[in-house]
């Protein structure tokens, strides 16, 4: 799916990389499980010098044709390609609920120099919003719970690795197209794991859903910072 994931998944608000200029000393970064780049592109663009780590293949070759002047390494969050200290932050966009934390975050307290700082964003549908709140069911009815990508607390609570844990939101909202929506839910992870036929019966579902479109997709980027202790 990573070609849909290129083409659906939305970036991150403005205001969510703004608050992490004036929060972390963003001048060389690893964004850690990046993805085809969606963060990555946009620490890029406000001056970071960006290494990206990312563990499966198919993501790095999409990752590499679309951002070719990116650093890109082949690794994971519990084996981090980089020397100790060598990074002043680390990002995990829409990938921290994949980690396996026991080992992941002393990797990321080793490459992390102190003085810097860790940040773990992702985006959620906006359930404040009558369609989104409904696309959001018909997901979370396929969704293990063991991966619902949110927390109750800052992620980081109770690691003695990172401190001053702050967490915003921000909402943001883009206009889309339904065949977009659609090719979104497809790249979840618990659509892209359903049987052949009650995929495309969910998938037919959400076009119902949203009609001929366009559709006014609300999100939140929810944005959590700590500091290396």
């Amino acid at each position: 799916m990573a070609e849909a994931y290129e083409r659906a998944r939305p970036l991150y608000a403005v205001e969510a990389l703004e608050w992490l200029q004036e929060r972390l000393p963003l001048r060389r970064v690893v964004d850690v499980g990046a993805g085809t780049g969606k963060l990555t592109r946009q620490l890029s663009a406000i001056g970071a010098d960006v290494a990206a780590v990312e563990p499966d293949e198919e993501m790095r070759a999409v990752f590499a044709r679309v951002l070719p002047e990116i650093e890109l390494l082949a690794g994971s969050a519990e084996e981090l390609p980089l020397a100790d200290s060598s990074v002043d932050v680390a990002t995990a966009a829409q990938a921290f609920h994949w980690f396996d934390l026991p080992r992941a975050l002393p990797e990321l307290h080793r490459v992390i120099r102190p003085g810097g700082g860790v940040a773990v964003i992702w985006n959620e549908w906006d359930d404040d919003d009558e369609l989104m709140r409904s696309l959001n069911e018909i997901v979370k009815r396929r969704r293990p719970t063991e991966i619902v990508n949110s927390w109750v607390e800052h992620p980081l609570s109770g690691s003695l690795l990172f401190e001053n844990r702050e967490l915003r939101k921000f909402v943001h909202m883009e206009t889309i197209d339904t065949d977009t929506v659609v090719e979104r839910v497809s790249s979840v992870s618990a659509i892209v794991n359903l049987p052949g036929e009650e995929r495309e019966r969910v998938l037919g579902g959400v076009r119902a859903l949203f009609g001929e479109g366009p559709v006014r997709f609300r999100l939140v980027t929810i944005t959590a910072v700590a500091d290396r202790a």
